[in-house]
């Protein structure tokens, strides 16, 4: 059954700290916080253009929902529980703090049937956090993260690769460390530095180097590798290309790209293909993976040439590739690019 969220974006309200990557307003594309009545419109809004037979999630995004005050908490899931209970909405879905996670918070999150908690954790690394000023260690998120398992809640991850102080070797022993976390859930947000935050002036003063979209490419796709093959579902690669994100001068740097994840996508099989180390190159697949396989603006096409033909057959299975009359699933794609020594 497909997933739809209904989101409602809280701002900034509720977090308690302005990290250096953050403008939070510009992000949301919502300056003010939102009423009982703008989520009741929302989600009738959004249950009037939904499928009848999906699985639907009232989504609060953008702020730190367990910061808000409890009583601004209560009325906001109060809201939304009559909808629970007359089967219109599944559950609901929010994005908090790992430190703004303990029992209490979540025997409230449990009465109101809250179904998935998706934690801001960013960096699993202690140098990283702090010159992010995120204000906890990684131990406060290994914490938080085994109490929501223990709940029976969903559990969402969000990092950002490319953060003051990372490295290859830092985003990738983070996405280890977040395997062993083992959540329901991944989103990868590559860092950019928006306007009007703190990163915004280490990159002018030289104090910060932002990757690159080759080199952001390059920094995630062994991560979502890695993430793929331990079967964590990763729901989002990339910002949402909102319409005030792509406002002239909200990006001042970083690898943003509105579609990061098919970038990432085509260097997997472009590097899939390399690896193989043929001549010539008779692809059979899915027509779903013609758009991965010729690559972003046909770069692996380019590459290749008339090495290189592409035969459409829709009866294979989207996890199938066939190269040469050889069949390679998913899973022995992603693994030839690691024994490859790519990464």
């Amino acid at each position: 059954m497909k997933h739809y969220n209904i989101p409602i974006f809280i701002s900034h309200f509720g977090c308690p700290h302005t990290c250096v990557f953050c403008n939070q307003v510009k992000i949301n594309g919502r300056e003010t916080d939102v009423t009982c009545l703008d989520i009741e419109e929302i989600i009738e809004e959004y249950l009037e253009i939904l499928p009848k037979d999906s699985e639907k999630e009232v989504a609060f995004f953008g702020g730190t929902f367990t910061g808000i005050d409890k009583r601004i908490q209560e009325k906001y899931l109060a809201t939304v529980k009559p909808y629970i209970d007359k089967g219109l909405v599944d559950g609901i879905r929010l994005s908090t703090r790992p430190d703004y996670i303990n029992e209490k918070i979540l025997d409230l999150l449990l009465k109101y049937d809250v179904t998935t908690i998706e934690l801001g954790v960013q960096s699993l690394d202690d140098e990283v956090l702090s010159l992010s000023e995120r204000g906890y260690k990684s131990d406060i998120v290994e914490a938080a993260s085994t109490l929501i398992k223990s709940y029976g809640f969903k559990l969402g991850i969000q990092v950002m690769p490319g953060l003051p102080g990372s490295t290859n070797l830092t985003d990738f022993e983070t996405a280890e460390k977040v395997v062993k976390i083992n959540p329901d859930m991944i989103r990868i947000y590559p860092t950019l530095v928006i306007n009007n935050t703190k990163l915004e002036k280490m990159y002018y003063d030289k104090e910060y180097s932002p990757m690159d979209l080759e080199e952001g490419i390059f920094r995630v796709l062994p991560i979502m590798i890695l993430f793929e093959l331990n079967n964590i579902n990763i729901i989002r690669v990339g910002l949402q290309p909102s319409e005030d994100l792509c406002e002239d001068g909200v990006i001042k740097a970083g690898p943003f790209h509105p579609a990061f994840k098919e970038t990432v996508e085509t260097e997997i099989y472009g590097r899939f293909l390399r690896s193989l180390n043929l001549e010539k190159l008779d692809v059979v697949t899915h027509e779903k993976n013609i758009s991965k396989i010729v690559g972003m603006k046909k770069k692996n096409k380019l590459f290749f040439g008339e090495k290189m033909t592409i035969k459409i057959d829709n009866s294979l299975s989207l996890e199938k590739v066939v190269v040469n009359k050889i069949e390679y699933t998913r899973k022995e794609i992603l693994n030839k690019i690691l024994e490859s020594g790519i990464l």
